[in-house]
C-alpha cells in the first residue's frame, strides 16, 4: 500500500522562525514528528512518502501515486489543511487527518472523510486493518490516553534532515497543571506519562548514527512534569553523552518551579539542555489567579528567571495579555518585567480561547465567544469579548511587540541574560554555519536594515567584554531579526 504522509504549510509565526532560515540556509525550524511518529505504527512493507509543505511542493502526482493521505495539523494549519483537502478530494485520493486540530474541532472539516481523535498508538492496528480492506470509518476515537511504551522510534530516515534547523523527539506527555485557557490537558491529560530512558536514549541514538548534530527539541508538554522520572532519564542521557559523545544539545518546555530544584537543573545542564521554553504569562498576579497558573504565583517570577539563566539555561518565555484580571497598565508592566528578566526570546501573544478549553466554555458560557482560534500566537485579533476595550488591547499588543523588538530595547535584554547566564560551556570557536550565519548578519542587520547602530554596538561590546558568548550573540541577534519581522506585520 502506498501511503503520502503530508505535513501542511506553517504561516509565519513566533515559532516558524522563517525570518532566521535565510541566515543557516535551512527550510523549516522542526520536522513535523507527529507525522514520523504515525509512519513508525504502519507496517514497514508499505511504500511511505513524506511531503512536508514548509519544505516541498505538494505535487497532483503525489496525490495520484497515493492509495491514501495521512494529514497532521494544529489548529495554525487551517487554511493549508483546507487546501490540501480540496486537491485530494479533486483527484479522488481518500484522506485520514489526525492531530490537535481535529482532535478538538473536527467537525469545522466536513470535506474531510475520515478523522483520527486522540493519541494514535491504540487506535493504529485498526486503522491498518481497515486501509488494508477499504472499510474506513468516519472517526477512530482513542479509548484512553496510551501508555507511551508502545510509541516506536519516530521515522527519521524519511526527513531530509538538512532542511531543518532543529529535530524533534518527545519523552512525555501530559502536564499536572490545570491552567485555564490551555488545551494540553484536553488533548494529552493531567497525568504526565513518560517514555522509558532506554526508549529515548535509542531515539537520540538513531539521530546520531544518521548524521543530526545539532539541536533536538524535547517537544513534551512539560518537560519536569514528572520530576522522578525526569532526573532518571537526564542519568542515562549523561552516561549516554560521556559514552558517545554527541555533538546534539537540547531545548524544551518547562514550567516555572524547575528554578526551585537545583538538582534537576544541574542534570538537565549536564545532560546538554541549554534552552528551556517557560509559560511565564504574566506579571499580574491576579491574572495569574485568574487563569489557574498556580505554580507561578507567590514567587518572584524575575529572579526565577534568573536563577534558570545562572544555570546555564537561555529562557524562551511565553507571555499573554488580555485577561479579565489585566489592568490598564498591563502593557508597561510587561514591558518592564521582560526587559528587566532578560528573556531575549519573548513570544507575547493576546488571550485566545482555545477550543474545549475551561477558558473557551466559560467565555460561551458568559455568552462572549466571538469566533473560533486561528492558532496563530501572533494574531492581533481577540476572538472573545475582553473586559478591557478590545481595540485598545488590540493596538496595545501592536505597540508592545514593536518595543519589544526595537533593537535597542532587544539588544539590551540580550545584554541582560548574557550577564546572569556566564557563558558557561560555550567556547570561542565558531563552526562554519556560524561564520556564514555572521557575516549574512554582518550585511543584513549591521548594513542593510535599521537598528544597524545598536547592532554593532552590541556585538563589538560583546567580543570584546564576553568573547564566549559570541556565538550566542550572533544566534540572538538573527532570532531578534526573526520577531522584528513578525512584529512589523501585526
Amino acid at each position: 500500500m502506498k501511503i503520502l504522509l503530508v505535513s501542511p504549510k506553517t504561516p509565519n509565526t513566533f515559532w516558524s522562525f522563517k525570518h532566521v532560515l535565510r541566515f543557516v540556509a535551512k527550510r523549516a525550524a522542526f520536522p513535523p514528528l507527529g507525522l514520523i511518529t504515525v509512519a513508525a505504527m504502519l507496517p514497514r512493507e508499505w511504500r511511505l512518502k513524506l511531503i512536508d509543505l514548509n519544505v516541498d511542493r505538494l505535487d497532483d502526482r503525489d496525490l495520484r501515486w497515493a492509495d491514501s493521505v495521512l494529514l497532521s495539523a494544529m489548529i495554525v494549519h487551517q487554511e493549508s489543511v483546507r487546501e490540501i483537502a480540496a486537491r485530494a478530494a479533486a483527484l479522488g485520493t481518500r484522506v485520514v487527518a489526525g492531530g490537535p486540530l481535529f482532535t478538538t474541532g473536527h467537525e469545522l472539516f466536513p470535506e474531510i472523510p475520515h478523522f483520527v481523535l486522540g493519541e494514535a498508538e491504540e487506535i493504529m492496528p485498526q486503522l491498518v486493518a481497515d486501509l488494508r480492506a477499504g472499510t474506513l470509518q468516519r472517526v477512530y476515537h482513542a479509548p484512553r490516553f496510551p501508555a507511551l511504551d508502545q510509541t516506536p522510534i519516530p521515522r527519521y530516515d524519511l526527513l531530509r534532515l538538512r532542511n531543518y534547523v532543529t529535530m524533534a523527539a518527545q519523552f512525555s506527555r501530559g502536564c499536572p497543571y490545570d491552567c485555564e485557557f490551555c488545551d494540553i490537558i484536553v488533548m494529552n491529560g493531567r497525568v504526565p506519562r513518560t517514555k522509558s530512558p532506554v526508549q529515548f536514549i535509542a531515539e537520540l541514538e538513531t539521530l546520531r548514527r544518521i548524521g543530526w548534530k545539532d539541536m533536538v527539541f524535547v517537544v513534551d508538554d512539560n518537560f519536569i512534569g514528572n520530576k522522578a522520572r525526569t532526573k532518571t532519564l537526564l542519568h542515562a542521557m549523561i552516561e549516554w553523552r560521556e559514552r558517545t559523545h554527541p555533538a546534539m544539545g537540547f531545548l524544551t518546555e518547562a514550567s516555572i518551579n524547575l528554578a526551585d530544584d537545583a538538582e534537576l537543573r544541574a542534570l538537565m545542564v549536564a545532560a546538554g539542555f541549554r534552552k528551556v521554553f517557560v509559560g511565564i504569562e504574566t506579571p499580574s498576579a491576579a491574572s495569574l489567579d485568574e487563569c489557574r497558573k498556580l505554580q507561578n504565583t507567590g514567587r518572584d517570577l524575575v529572579a526565577a528567571v534568573q536563577v534558570l539563566q545562572q544555570s546555564g539555561l537561555e529562557v524562551m518565555g511565553g507571555f499573554i495579555v488580555g485577561f479579565d484580571s489585566d489592568t490598564g497598565d498591563i502593557f508597561k508592566q510587561q514591558f518592564d518585567f521582560i526587559q528587566r528578566s532578560g528573556v531575549a526570546t519573548a513570544m507575547v501573544g493576546l488571550l485566545t480561547a482555545l477550543p474545549q478549553t475551561r477558558l473557551y466554555q466559560r467565555l460561551q458560557r458568559e455568552g462572549r465567544l466571538l469566533a473560533e482560534s486561528t492558532g496563530n500566537n501572533t494574531s492581533a485579533a481577540l476572538n472573545f469579548r475582553p473586559r478591557l476595550d478590545r481595540q485598545w488591547l488590540e493596538n496595545g499588543y501592536r505597540e508592545l511587540m514593536r518595543r519589544l523588538y526595537e533593537p535597542r530595547n532587544y539588544y539590551s535584554r540580550i545584554r541582560v541574560f548574557l550577564k546572569n547566564h556566564h557563558g558557561r560551556g560555550e567556547r570561542l570557536r565558531l563552526s562554519w554555519v556560524d561564520c556564514t550565519a555572521f557575516l549574512k548578519s554582518f550585511w543584513l542587520l549591521g548594513v542593510w536594515h535599521r537598528g544597524r547602530l545598536a547592532y554593532w554596538w552590541f556585538m563589538i561590546g560583546t567580543m570584546l567584554r564576553r568573547p564566549r558568548q559570541f556565538r550566542v550573540a550572533i544566534e540572538l541577534a538573527i532570532v531578534g531579526h526573526h520577531f522584528r519581522r513578525v512584529a512589523a506585520g501585526l
